[in-house]
Parts: C-alpha cells; structure tokens; sequence
C-alpha cells in the first residue's frame, strides 16, 4: 500500500488499514441506516415523487420551449396542435404540413444535384412532389410577436410560482434530512452514555464530538448523494439517451464509447480517494479534540504561560487538517478534469456532426412520433440545441456521477465511523429480568470484590465493606488507592470482575441501572456547573424540584447565604461552568445539587476540600441531621473531615487494610491509619510553615 503522507510526515496508513469497502459492505452500511430513515418514509416519498415529476416536467417544458422560440418565433414555422392549445391561439397559428404532424415519411428525392424531397403519405400510396406552391406558409411578423408575448408570459408565470414550490420544497426537504440526522445522532449519543467510563477512560472527548456532529450527519448525504442523486443522475441519463437516440442512434453509440474510459477512471482511482477520505476525517477528528482539550484546560494554559505551547499544537493539527481536505479534493478535482475533457471531446465532435446535419436539412430517426408535440422532423436550429443540450447533460450527469461516487467513499467511512459507536456494546447493562431497589436501605456491602482497568493491574483487591443506613462511612487512601473506583462501582459505572455489591443483601447486577442511580446521589469533587440559572443547576438531577426543595438543599450545604446575595437570587444566571463563582461556592452548588435529590443513598467524593474551616463544620453538621436513615460515604484526605465519621476505611493498594473509628485506629501506635494520619499532619505543617 502506497503511503500518503501529509506536514510532519503525518500519516495514517502505518497506524490504519485502508477499510475496504465494496459494493456489498456499502449495501450493508446503507441498510443499517433504515431505522433512522423509516420514521420519514412519507416524507421520502413525496421528495422522490417531486423530484422524478418535477424532473420530467422541466425536461419537457425545456423541450416545448426551445422549439416555439428557435423554430416558431425566430424562424416563423406554425405551431403543433398542442402548442397552439397552451398558449391559446387559433387554428390559424397550427401547421397543416402532414410532415410536420407526423402523418408522412419523407423521403430524399433520387434527382443529383437538388435538394428537392417528397413526402409519402400514410395509406396512400401516392408520391407528391414539393415545389414552391406546395411550402407552407410561414407566421406573420404578428403572430410571431404574438407568440413570442405569451412564451414569455408563461416563463414568467412558470418562473414565479416555480420559485415558490422550489422554496417551499427546498425548506421540507432541509426539514426531512434533518430529522433522519437527529435520528442517527441521539442514537449515537444516547450509546456514548450508555457505554461505561472504562470505554469513556480511554478515548478522546473531540474524536467522540466529531464522530456524533460530523460522521453522523453523513447520513443525509447517504440520502442525497448515496441514493436520490444517483437515482436522479441514471434517471436523467436515461431520458437523455432516449432524446439523443430518438435524433439519431450514432450518438447512442458515441456516448458509449465515451462511456467505457470514463467507469475505468472511476474504477482505478477509488482506492486512492478512499484512502484521501479516510486521512482527512482522521485528521478533523484529532483537530476537534486539541480544539476541545484547549478550551477545556484555558486556565490550565494560561497559568503556565503556555500559550505559544498550545497554540503551535493547534496550528500543526490545523494544518495537518487543511492539508488533508487539500489532498482529497485536489484529486477529486484532478478526475473531474480527466472526465470533463473525454465529454467534452464527445460534446466537440457531436456538435460537428449535428451543424452538417443541420446544412444538409437530414431527418430525425424519430421526430415524425412527437411532431404533434414538436416540430423536430428534420434537423433545424431547434433540434441542433435540444440534441446538443442533452449531449452537454450526459457531459455532466457523467461528472455528476463520478462527483457522486467520489462523494460516497468519504460518506461510507464517514458512516461506518459513527456507526462504530453504536456497535460498542456497553459493559455494563439491565438484567432481562430486574428486580426493585430495596427500600427502606438498611446496609450497602461489598464482599470479596476485585476490580482493574487494565489486564493484570488490580485496583481493587477482595474488599469487604459495610456501611449501614443512619450512619457515615468515611474512605480514605493514598491517591489511586482505588477509593472513586469503590464508589464507581456502587453507582454501576462499572461492575466488579469479582464478589459483589449489595443493597440490603441484593446484588446491583439484579437492578436496573436506572433504579441504582435514582436512588444514589453524588457530590463529586470536579464540580460541573453549566451556562444556566442557580435554581436549575441545583435541581439539575431533579429536573421536579419545587422551590422550596431548592432552599433548603442550599441551605444544608451552606449556599443560600451568597445566592442571595447575587442580583437575581436563585434565578441568576452563571456563567459557563459557574466561571462566576469562587471554588468554594461552586462546591456547596455542587453538594446542594445531590442533597435536593434525597436519594437513600448519598455519595462525596472531596466535598469540603475548597471549603475554610468553619464553613466545612457547618455543612458537615448539616449533613449529619439531614442524613438520618441514609447511607451517607464520605471520600477525602482532609482529617476535620472524617474525624467524627462512623466508621473510617483506609486503602492501600486497592484493599481495605483498617476498619474503624478514628480514636481507634489512632490508638494503635504501629497502625497503618495512624501513620496516615501523622503524614497527613506533617504534610500540612509543612504547607502551613510554607
């Protein structure tokens, strides 16, 4: 496999394999996109009818109306029938010439040296020579004018009210791929949060974003430019073959002839536009997650002067992207080229034979069957831009294909991106069978369980725990002891490799995952906050919560004072992430926003730890009172913090090596926890003396 490789010798054909993507994998892809599709299946087949009718129709119109004005108008022949009804004129406007109705054959005079034809008629027999009393006369000036007024009449009033259907078409349809887009990406995202965090642990935020706002929307160009574009580039070149073989087969057989090299070119350069499509959207994705890494960390960057740092690796991925989109659409437009000069070299040479034919007064190879229509029985001016202009359309339904096929090799890696994330199936899901969750809560266990990330790398080694209903358990460890991934696993974020976790004796495994969490608050320690109110981020788990609930899930957590003090109270709007707020309020927000939920259970992970002093006591004896008959883990390394808890875990190393209160623990002079402690001590003298 050639190598492409982009700035920096950035490359993806040593990391990844070219997919390879043939016309049956592509049928699967697109059929897999149906369930999106189904719920607008009305929909799609009104768009299909309009364009199909609306298609014919101005392939019709387009026809009738070269012929009134190059032949009728410019040069004054009489009208068909038909034409005279649409544009409502009398008899006297119509032809009379049997040849001209299609009533007649026309056949070459043997005489050398003239120009002189007969015209045989239909169950006659008889042969009638044409001469100057036999040519029928032509339009007057004033019935040219006359026709000329009312063609343009009905361009106008064809023009006008086209508009508004084409507008009114063009905002439906906008409104149908939309929908089958919002399909497909609420599908996409409601599997990313249905996936565990093992999956979320270890790919990049902006690969995911890209996958879900990009990939996803290929769904759409499936439907125009998978299916409906080439459905109506074959059906045009079907009607065009039809016209061009009704003027004369020669150009049949001319257009294919062309034809041949043209599916060659086609044919050759897929692998090399694939591999384009493939090294471009690698490229966009990997710039939407520096994009989204950057502005996530801003204050990180700007609090280590990192400026020029971030924004180097941002121009290179910028670039690497540029280059990628480059590449890809220099060689689309390289094959378009190649294509463009084999139809036009068909284009040059028809037009040269159509003009001889036009001189030489020949006759169509089956004008004489829609004379009634339009007068195209011999070769005129009218013929010459009706057959050139169905040249010209295969020239570009030719080009429209290969842009279609181009097209659907980036869409079908596209597609098959985004439905990667809907294959993961997530590690944790719902028993066929789930049973309550058990109420009232008396105790949550953990018995014998193990758990790792990564193959042969225990966090969690055989942990036994129980923490009882009216009464707080504090976990503390060194950092990655394991002491988020024990309450991970009682929030079924993940579920362990061995043992269990019970609520009142009932394995999680038994619950819906829904049901855990209704009833399991959590107050982390990163402290999310969004571009909305105070009230409605408090009541973010809760979307029900009445006012008065929010009052005093702040007030238990001590946030009531300074939300009062903000122009709008609860109603004031923060800014994104809570930008507005010191660290400190954002965490009491933080805990306010799980004690509204008043779940059985409550989880804090860090909950004092931007908190001074007095404010910590304050919310932790609020804690306490509210708390009665709930399971309340506590997960810090600030001593105040778990001094007065019930009971204190301490891990190491991924097991529970001390179990008890902290006048316990500490009166153990070679305990583990007492030493904890001591370095705990020393560690803030230290920072104090600093």
């Amino acid at each position: 496999m050639s190598e492409l490789k982009l700035l920096d010798g950035y490359s993806i054909d040593n990391a990844v394999e070219l997919p390879q993507m043939s016309f049956r994998k592509m049928f699967r892809l697109a059929l897999r996109t149906w369930p999106y599709m189904k719920p607008m299946l009305p929909h799609l087949l009104v768009l299909l009818a309009f364009y199909f009718s609306g298609g014919l129709l101005a392939m019709l119109t387009g026809l009738v109306g070269t012929d009134l004005f190059t032949n009728k108008v410019l040069v004054g022949e009489k009208l068909q029938p038909i034409q005279a009804i649409v544009l409502f004129v009398g008899d006297e406007y119509v032809t009379t010439d049997p040849e001209k109705l299609g009533k007649g054959v026309r056949k070459k005079s043997t005489s050398k040296g003239t120009k002189s034809k007969g015209i045989v008629f239909a169950g006659k027999g008889k042969k009638d020579s044409t001469d100057l009393d036999d040519i029928e006369p032509e339009l007057t000036q004033e019935q040219r004018r006359v026709v000329r007024n009312r063609l343009i009449l009905w361009g106008i009033f064809g023009g006008f009210f086209g508009s508004i259907i084409g507008m009114l078409m063009w905002y439906y349809s906008t409104w149908v791929w939309q929908s089958i887009n919002q399909n497909l990406r609420v599908a996409m995202v409601e599997r990313a949060e249905n996936l565990s965090l093992k999956y979320h642990n270890n790919a990049r935020v902006g690969d995911a974003i890209f996958r879900v706002y990009q990939d996803s929307a290929m769904i759409i160009n499936l439907l125009q430019s998978g299916i409906i574009s080439p459905l109506m580039t074959l059906y045009y070149i079907v009607i065009g073959l039809v016209f061009v073989t009704a003027f004369d087969p020669w150009f049949t057989l001319m257009v294919i002839v062309v034809g041949v090299p043209i599916g060659w070119v086609m044919v050759v350069s897929t692998p090399r536009i694939r591999r384009r499509s493939l090294t471009n959207r690698m490229a966009n994705s990997d710039l939407t997650s520096r994009a989204q890494e950057v502005f996530a960390a801003i204050k990180v960057v700007k609090a280590n002067r990192a400026e020029s740092l971030v924004f180097n690796r941002f121009s290179t991925d910028s670039t690497r992207a540029l280059n990628a989109a480059y590449f890809l659409r220099l060689d689309m437009v390289l094959l378009t080229t190649i294509v463009a000069m084999l139809g036009g070299s068909l284009f040059i040479l028809s037009e040269y034979i159509m003009v001889k034919w036009v001189i030489e007064n020949r006759e169509t190879f089956l004008g004489a069957m829609v004379a009634s229509l339009i007068g195209f029985v011999i070769w005129n001016y009218g013929a010459l831009q009706i057959a050139s202009g169905r040249i010209k359309g295969l020239q570009g339904s030719a080009n429209g294909l290969l842009g279609i096929w181009m097209r659907m090799q980036d869409l079908f890696i596209a597609l098959e991106r985004a439905f990667y994330l809907l294959d993961l199936e997530p590690e944790v899901n719902d028993p066929d069978d789930p049973v309550s969750f058990p109420l009232p809560i008396e105790r949550v266990t953990w018995e014998g369980v193990e758990f790792d990330y990564d193959v042969g790398k225990g966090v969690l080694k055989g942990i036994d725990l129980e923490a009882r209903a009216g009464t707080v358990t504090a976990v503390v460890g060194a950092t990655g002891s394991g002491k988020s991934t024990l309450m991970s696993l009682l929030l079924r974020l993940y579920d362990p490799l061995a043992g269990v976790v019970q609520v009142n004796d009932v394995d999680l495994r038994a619950m819906a995952i829904d049901d855990i969490r209704v009833n399991t608050a959590i107050a982390l320690q990163k402290n999310v906050l969004f571009a909305d109110t105070v009230a409605n981020n408090i009541k973010f788990g809760k979307p029900d919560a009445n006012r008065s609930a929010i009052e005093e899930a702040a007030r238990v957590a001590c946030a009531d004072d300074f939300i009062l003090e903000m122009p709008k109270g609860y109603d004031t709007e923060l800014g994104e992430r809570g930008g507005k707020l010191s660290a400190g309020q954002r965490q009491r927000l933080s805990i306010a926003r799980a004690i509204v939920r008043d779940t059985p259970i409550l989880i804090l992970d860090e909950p004092t730890a931007s908190l001074d002093a007095r404010t910590e006591q304050q919310v932790l004896a609020n804690l306490s009172e509210w708390a009665r008959g709930k399971v309340v883990l506590l997960i810090t390394h600030r001593l105040s913090t778990i001094m007065n808890a019930d009971q204190i875990a301490l891990l190491e190393d991924g097991r529970i090596v001390e179990l008890g209160q902290h006048h316990d623990l500490m009166a153990k002079e070679d305990g583990r926890y007492r030493a904890f402690v001591e370095a705990e001590l020393v560690g803030t003298e230290v920072t104090n003396d600093e």
